[in-house]
């Protein structure tokens, strides 16, 4: 910034200053040139002031604010930087008090007061260092009979030790600084008012170390805060994961369960069709046009499926999803396929919950499926479905025509006993699945309908 300013002799003289590094969030009226009109509208705004004084004014504060601006902003950046300026403000303003004791001792009271003063620097740092350095000092001071005003430093000190260190350790320093009291207070007020000096003594030092306590407690305080706040976050993002990996093992499971059944249909009577193409085409046109049929199942569960993850699929709502009521449908599939299979339902399917209806018809769709891979020719399927007030049970089992054929569920890769064991279990229910002792294979499931239905 450049300031023009008259001199005596009425020239004006250009008199530069050079702010370097200047704040940027200072006032307009603080950071960058002055004004139109220079230190004239300076004068001007500031008021009825005129000439070089009232001109010097104005200059000495726009000097003032941003030295005063600059030094806020250091101070406030840096923690080490508020402890040196308040260490060295207390060493000044007892230095004042001091003036004239100083001014004819100074060999004597000026070591004391730098040593009572200058640790607070480090008050933060080394809090017990600092204070067994200002008590070993004012030792030193009542062992040569002088009396100063800055063993208010032993407060700070000991202020220092309760906020930034153990409780212990404030205890060690609250006794130890009481016992300094005691013994100023034996040398200097015993015969004078010497029970008050050491009461009012005791209650600053009381005070100083409350206050570091509240201080530390109130910053231990807000610490839990912030890591019971960065716990919570986290657990809300570990919440948010396991809901995506259970969304995407759901989602996985109703896509196996309706690819993996209606191609498997489609597959054998696609096979059936070719072998009944030359002895019987009528057969093999039934075939295909239940290859077709089964494609179009297959078409409106996907879309019944996405309708539920998208928003704007216009066939969702027509579609509803499939329940015990649709097993007939699916038994009636499965023997096209030249599976014979007989379905069973007791009790009253009403009474079951639409969500566990769907488990219950994706249960059965999984086993006939299992049974239309694995099972030999010849082999019969049975449908079972017991409905009760709390629970449902669902028994799939096929008769294996012969030798039972080995399906071991540990030795299995795919994804239809684990889909059907996850079912199973968000309903609070088990399920097992193995061979018959005489042949074959059979899938039982206990769903319990007391629990809450999953989400």
């Amino acid at each position: 910034m450049t300031f023009a300013v008259p001199s005596s002799g009425g020239q004006p003289a250009e008199a530069a200053v050079q702010e370097a590094g200047q704040p940027s969030g200072l006032a307009p009226s603080v950071q960058g040139p002055l004004p139109a009109g220079g230190v004239e509208a300076v004068d001007s705004a500031a008021g009825p002031a005129t000439g070089p004084v009232g001109r010097a004014a104005a200059w000495a504060e726009q000097v003032g604010r941003v030295g005063y601006a600059r030094v806020a902003c250091w101070v406030r950046l840096s923690p080490p930087a508020v402890d040196a300026v308040f260490a060295v403000g207390l060493f000044l303003a007892t230095a004042a008090a001091l003036r004239a004791p100083l001014c004819a001792h100074p060999q004597t009271l000026l070591p004391l007061h730098a040593a009572l003063v200058l640790p607070l620097i480090w008050r933060r740092r080394a809090p017990m260092a600092v204070f067994c350095t200002v008590a070993g000092t004012a030792l030193v001071q009542w062992c040569f009979d002088v009396r100063i005003p800055t063993d208010v430093a032993l407060l700070i000190a000991l202020y220092a030790v309760a906020a930034y260190s153990s409780r212990r350790r404030a205890l060690l320093a609250f006794a130890v600084l009481e016992g300094g009291i005691l013994l100023a207070t034996l040398r200097w007020s015993v015969h004078d008012r010497g029970a008050g000096t050491f009461v009012s003594l005791s209650a600053m030092a009381t005070a100083a170390m409350v206050l570091g306590l509240n201080m530390r407690s109130r910053r231990d305080r807000l610490a839990s805060l912030e890591d019971r706040a960065v716990r919570l976050e986290r657990e809300r993002d570990q919440q948010a994961q396991l809901a995506v990996a259970g969304e995407r093992a759901r989602i996985a499971r109703e896509m196996h369960d309706i690819v993996t059944h209606n191609l498997s249909v489609m597959v054998a009577l696609a096979d059936g069709a070719v072998f009944a193409q030359r002895r019987n085409p009528e057969r093999a046109a039934t075939a295909m046009r239940q290859v077709s049929a089964t494609g179009r199942q297959a078409i409106t569960d996907m879309r019944r499926f996405l309708g539920v993850l998208r928003a704007d699929e216009p066939d969702a709502l027509r579609h509803p999803m499939p329940g015990i009521g649709q097993l007939s449908a699916l038994v009636e599939q499965v023997r096209a396929t030249g599976l014979p299979t007989r379905l069973g339902v007791a009790g009253d399917p009403s009474d079951v919950p639409v969500a566990a209806q769907l488990t219950v018809y994706r249960l059965v769709q999984e086993a006939l499926t299992n049974t239309l891979k694995h099972a030999p020719a010849g082999t019969r399927a049975e449908v079972r479905v017991e409905c009760a007030p709390d629970a449902v049970t669902v028994t799939v089992t096929d008769d294996g025509a012969g030798p039972a054929v080995p399906r071991d569920p540990a030795a299995s890769t795919g994804h239809g006993l684990p889909g059907m064991r996850e079912r199973a279990a968000a309903y609070g229910g088990r399920l097992t699945a193995g061979p018959l002792p005489g042949g074959g294979w059979q899938v039982a499931a206990v769903l319990t309908l007391t629990t809450p239905e999953p989400l």
